[in-house]
């Protein structure tokens, strides 16, 4: 992939840990792709009527904007001695923050954030902004949390679904720029096994149930491994509720994607169960595909 297109890797930032973190990952992730790296900061102070120019009897640079102009040079140079040699700018945009990353997306390869601050409350595990982010955007959407392991695969979530076809094959695209192995997790659960009023229990077989989960799985992937035969791609067949195991997958994975919204769900609410379950609990970064509009 290349920037002939004229797309690049958006990260936000807001100076907390976790938005610097969100850079380096964000920066890794563009020179992987060979894309340019555009540092964005959301200044919601005149949206507040604050004044954002330091006081004529204060100290220089303690205005608002100076602040904020210094904190996305930080982020320019923790991106610069990430990815050496990576075209980089940094801007400032007045307005809220989950407003402006969603008008960075249609034009935006990827946007990459913390899993805390910009707006959020620190007290929530998953910033508001990166939920309401992964939910709305154009683009995939990556969030730097956890702990990525580098020499593991990169999980997918996959359920049958034409949304978690987009995700998997975002996985496997990512896993060969990585240079990494894919492994595709498919949760499955019982049938129900009794009906309403006095209906019978339903009757089903275990082993027919699992053959055609796991078959559901093999299509998600099906044709793949030609287009990437450098990417080993294995399938985990798990049953269970799918936020759990995909949980469980992430603590040996570089990153967990997954679809925006999956099975049963209806299109137009903010995110599936499952990927706002695993923006909460993964242990690793975590890329929300969603559906092309």
């Amino acid at each position: 992939m290349n920037s002939a297109n004229g797309a690049a890797v958006v990260v936000g930032v807001d100076g907390a840990e976790p938005s610097l973190a969100a850079v380096r990952l964000a920066a890794a992730e563009a020179a992987r792709r060979q894309l340019p790296l555009r540092v964005v900061h959301a200044f919601i102070w005149p949206l507040l009527r604050s004044p954002v120019r330091p006081a004529t009897d204060g100290p220089p640079g303690g205005g608002l904007r100076e602040q904020a102009e210094q904190l996305v040079a930080a982020a320019v140079d923790e991106a610069e001695a990430t990815a050496p040699g990576l075209r980089i700018t940094g801007e400032i945009v007045d307005g809220e923050p989950g407003a402006v990353l969603l008008d960075e997306a249609p034009a935006a390869a990827m946007i990459v954030l913390g899993d805390r601050g910009l707006g959020g409350l620190t007290a929530v595990v998953v910033g508001s902004v990166a939920v309401k982010v992964a939910a709305h955007a154009d683009c995939p959407v990556l969030v730097a949390r956890g702990v990525p392991h580098a020499d593991g695969p990169v999980v997918v979530g996959v359920d049958g679904t034409d949304l978690s076809g987009r995700a998997v094959e975002f996985a496997v695209r990512t896993a060969a720029l990585r240079g990494a192995a894919v492994v595709a997790a498919h949760a499955y659960r019982h049938p129900v096994s009794t009906g309403p009023g006095d209906m019978q229990p339903l009757v089903y077989d275990e082993s027919d149930l699992r053959a055609d989960e796991e078959r559901a799985a093999a299509e998600a992937v099906a044709g793949l491994a030609e287009r990437y035969p450098e990417v080993p791609i294995t399938r985990e067949t798990v049953r269970g509720r799918a936020p759990k195991v995909l949980t469980e997958a992430s603590r040996r994975a570089q990153l967990l994607v997954v679809g925006g919204q999956g099975r049963g769900e209806l299109t137009g609410l903010l995110l599936g169960s499952v990927s706002q379950a695993v923006l909460h609990h993964s242990h690793c970064p975590v890329a929300v595909v969603r559906a092309s509009r």
